[in-house]
C-alpha cells in the first residue's frame, strides 16, 4: 500500500472542511490526509497513490486548493487518539473492499469461477467459505486481492472449462481486471456527492500570516514563549506576504534552515504585535525544529446545494477538479522521479494522515476517502506490472497478436517481479514511515 503525498507540490495540506493544522515536530510540511492497497498475485497491486486536492470554483465563492505534501520526519499527531486511527483505518479498510469487490462482482455476475477474496497478505486471521470461495482477513494491511482458480494444481475444476478467467474472450477478461478501477471512481462520486448534500463544501476567506494551532511542551518554540493561537506575521525582520498557499513552507524553510541559531518571529496574539526570539532544536538531519503545529490563517464556512442539479454540479467540479489534479500530479512525479520518490509513503504514513484528518474534524474523511479511491483508480490504470494497467496491457498485446497469448512462463514472470518489487517497496516503506513517526523518534 503506498502513496505519494507530494509530487512536487507546495509544503502544505488544506483539508476540506475544517482548518486542518500543519503538524510540524521538525517543522517541516505535513500533509492531512491520506492507499497503497496491492491487490492480488492474480489480479493486480495497488501501489504509489498521490493524493491532491482540487481547486475548484462555485458560485461566489472562492474553493479551497488542498494538496499534499509529506517528508521524513512529520509529527502523526493523530495515532495520540485511537479512535481517529481506527477511523481512518476503517476508511482504508472500505476502500480496499470496494476495489476489490468490484474485480469480484464483474466476474462473479459473468459466471467466472473465483476462488478467494482476501483483505490483506499474509497469514489467515479470519475466514469463512461460502458458495466454493474463501473469504478472509489477513494480517498484513497492504491491500487485498481476489483469487481465480485457473493455474491452481489443487483446484477440481478442469483446466479447459470456459467458465475459468483464463478461459474467457479478451472483453470478459478486460470487464473483470478494469471493474476494481471502476468501483473505486463510483465510490469516490457517491462520497462526493453525499458530502455536498450532507456536510456542505468548504469555503475559504484568506488573512495574513500563519496560525500556529499547537504548541508542542518543553519544545524551542515552547521555551522562546509561542503560545498555541499565535499568527506568525513575519520571520527574521522580514513580513510574510498578506495571503498565500506557501506561506507555512516559507517559514518551515527559515527554521530547517537555522538549527542552534536565534530566529525572530513576528506574532501577532490578540491585539498585540510581539517579537519572540527562538532557537531551534536540530534534528539528526541537520535540520532545525521548533516544535509547532502551523496551518494557514483561513477561515472556513460550507456551502450547501439549494437544489438536486446544484448538487450534481457541485459533485462534478469537484470530482473532475481532484482528478485533474491527481494526474497534474502523477505527470510531475514521472517527469522528475528523482526528486519526488522520496515522498512515496506507506500505510502507516496514510493512517496517520487519515487519523489527523479524523482527530480534527471527521468531516474530512469523506474527502479523505474520495482522494484515496481517486488515486488508486488513477494509478491502478498504469500500465505497470502487478498494476491493474499492467494485466489490460498484457491482454491488449493478446489482441494485437490476433488472440495468441504470450507464452505462460513469460506472462508470470513479468507479473511476480513485479509484485516482487512492489512488496520489498510496501515493507521498505512501513520501516520507514514507522521510524519517521515522532513518538517513534522521540524513544530512539
Amino acid at each position: 500500500m503506498l502513496i505519494n503525498l507530494s509530487a512536487s507540490l507546495p509544503s502544505l495540506l488544506r483539508f476540506t472542511n475544517q482548518k486542518l493544522p500543519i503538524s510540524d515536530s521538525s517543522l517541516k510540511p505535513k500533509t492531512h490526509f491520506s492507499n497503497s492497497l496491492f491487490s492480488s498475485p492474480n489480479l493486480n497491486f495497488h501501489p504509489n497513490y498521490q493524493l491532491f486536492y482540487s481547486r475548484t470554483k462555485y458560485p461566489q465563492e472562492k474553493r479551497i486548493n488542498f494538496r499534499t505534501s509529506a517528508v521524513p520526519g512529520l509529527d502523526f499527531g493523530g495515532f495520540e487518539s485511537a479512535q481517529s486511527v481506527l477511523e481512518a483505518a476503517l476508511v482504508l479498510t472500505a476502500i480496499i473492499v470496494v476495489h476489490e469487490s468490484g474485480h469480484f462482482l464483474a466476474a462473479y455476475l459473468q459466471g467466472i469461477h473465483v476462488s478467494k477474496f482476501a483483505v490483506g497478505f499474509g497469514p489467515i486471521l479470519a475466514k469463512f467459505n461460502s458458495n466454493n470461495v474463501e473469504y478472509s482477513i489477513r494480517a498484513f494491511p497492504l491491500g487485498g486481492f481476489v483469487g481465480f482458480p485457473d493455474n491452481d494444481p489443487d483446484s477440481d475444476i478442469p483446466v479447459d472449462d470456459v467458465n475459468l478467467l483464463k478461459n474467457r474472450p479478451i472483453i470478459d477478461r478486460v470487464i473483470v481486471i478494469s471493474a476494481g478501477v471502476i468501483a473505486n471512481i463510483v465510490f469516490a462520486y457517491v462520497i462526493i456527492f453525499a458530502q455536498v448534500l450532507f456536510v456542505g463544501l468548504p469555503v475559504q476567506e484568506a488573512f495574513p500570516g500563519v496560525v500556529v494551532p499547537e504548541v508542542r511542551a518543553f519544545s524551542a518554540a515552547s521555551r522562546g514563549g509561542v503560545l498555541p493561537g499565535d499568527i506568525i506575521l513575519g520571520v527574521n525582520g522580514i513580513e510574510l506576504p498578506k495571503t498565500g498557499y506557501n506561506l507555512v513552507s516559507e517559514v518551515v524553510d527559515v527554521i530547517k534552515k537555522s538549527p542552534k541559531r536565534n530566529v525572530v518571529l513576528k506574532v501577532e496574539r490578540g491585539k498585540q504585535d510581539l517579537d519572540i526570539s527562538v532557537t531551534p532544536d536540530e534534528n539528526s538531519d541537520g535540520t532545525g525544529r521548533i516544535g509547532v503545529q502551523l496551518s494557514p490563517n483561513f477561515k472556513f464556512s460550507k456551502v450547501r446545494p439549494k437544489n438536486l442539479i446544484q448538487a450534481f454540479n457541485f459533485t462534478g467540479g469537484e470530482f473532475w477538479g481532484l482528478t485533474s489534479n491527481i494526474l497534474d500530479s502523477l505527470k510531475q512525479t514521472f517527469s522528475n522521479f528523482s526528486q519526488n520518490a522520496s515522498k512515496v509513503s506507506g500505510p502507516i504514513a496514510i493512517i496517520a494522515v487519515g487519523a489527523e484528518v479524523a482527530k480534527s474534524n471527521t468531516d474530512g474523511l469523506y474527502q479523505f476517502a474520495a482522494i484515496l479511491n481517486l488515486n488508486l483508480a488513477v494509478i491502478n490504470l498504469l500500465p505497470l506490472p502487478a498494476l491493474d494497467g499492467g494485466s489490460l496491457a498484457l491482454i491488449l498485446i493478446e489482441a494485437a497478436r490476433g488472440g495468441r497469448k504470450l507464452p505462460l512462463e513469460l506472462e508470470q514472470g513479468i507479473m511476480s517481479s513485479g509484485i516482487t518489487i512492489v512488496l520489498f517497496l510496501g515493507l521498505f516503506l512501513i520501516i520507514r514511515d514507522t521510524l519517521n513517526l515522532d513518538f517513534i523518534k522521540d524513544m530512539l
